[in-house]
């Protein structure tokens, strides 16, 4: 077992919140849930797996996951972030276990993990649907960034280390959910992008991949809006091959690539030329 603390977010994720949870028991040696007002057996589950399970208002997804890291008491030498849809396998687990003991006293605070993304029942092999992420960092030196959209997990010293072992994500519980937090992303990204937060970029040592990433999402905006929408899809469908991901691939491109990029634009279109007050978001409905 690993000295370490998982914090999971949670807001009505009864049909992943088990799977989840069971792909991390007895690796974890604590599990903290925060939920934000869950109407179906969240909580129920969480706590049949021993979960301490604390309720907090959603505002963000960096506030709500830095507020379990500032007031569960964490005594923990490490924390994992990880999401409802996501799951460990034991390999990952394993592997982990290991590498959490052997990097206690030196530099490495953090660990990037790599996903391996399941839309629809399929996994999608091709186009660049692997996306990594810091998910394991020491306590007390990693904080999740405080942006309303593609957060990612900042250490403030140290230096962190890839692991080659993958994790699991099911970005899918039906379609009209999924269009639902679609939309619901794309205010989040209209509002950083009205607050030019797309161009802090500055951050140098472990923080090079979200370099990488804020610089592609700058050099992305810099094109003519809509056509840019249109752009983006054909490079991720045909150029990075999720042409290959079957027909599970082609709606996740098409929702993902075009649909979601023309809502981000269409809502930024909407707010130049009806300026209103950008509102809180709060949580998914």
């Amino acid at each position: 077992m690993a000295d370490l603390t998982a914090i999971v977010l949670t807001k009505d994720e009864e049909k992943n919140i088990d799977k989840c949870l069971k792909s991390i028991q007895g690796f974890a040696k604590r599990i903290v849930v925060v939920d934000s007002g869950s109407t179906d057996r969240t909580m129920e589950v969480a706590k049949k797996y021993g979960a301490d399970v604390y309720q907090h208002p959603f505002e963000n997804y960096a506030r709500q996951f830095n507020w379990g890291i500032d007031e569960t008491c964490i005594d923990t030498k490490w924390v994992l972030r990880l999401d409802a849809d996501e799951r460990f396998t034991p390999e990952l687990c394993t592997r982990l276990e290991k590498e959490c003991k052997s990097h206690e006293h030196d530099d490495v605070n953090g660990f990037v993990l790599e996903a391996w993304l399941y839309f629809m029942g399929r996994r999608l092999k091709y186009g660049g649907s692997r996306k990594k992420k810091l998910m394991v960092f020491k306590t007390g030196i990693g904080r999740i960034e405080d942006r309303k959209m593609d957060e990612h997990t900042i250490l403030s010293e140290g230096r962190t280390k890839e692991i080659k072992e993958k994790f699991l994500h099911y970005d899918y519980k039906d379609l009209n959910t999924y269009v639902k937090k679609l939309n619901w992303y794309a205010v989040r990204e209209m509002q950083d992008y009205m607050e030019d937060r797309f161009y802090e970029f500055g951050f140098d040592g472990a923080d090079k991949e979200i370099n990488s990433i804020r610089a592609k999402k700058t050099r992305y905006y810099r094109f003519p809006m809509f056509l840019r929408c249109w752009l983006y899809f054909i490079y991720a469908y045909i150029f990075c091959g999720n042409c290959l991901n079957g027909k599970e691939g082609f709606i996740y491109s098409f929702l993902y690539h075009l649909y979601y990029r023309i809502l981000v634009d269409a809502k930024i279109f909407e707010q130049i030329k009806f300026p209103k007050k950008l509102e809180k978001t709060g949580d998914l409905k």
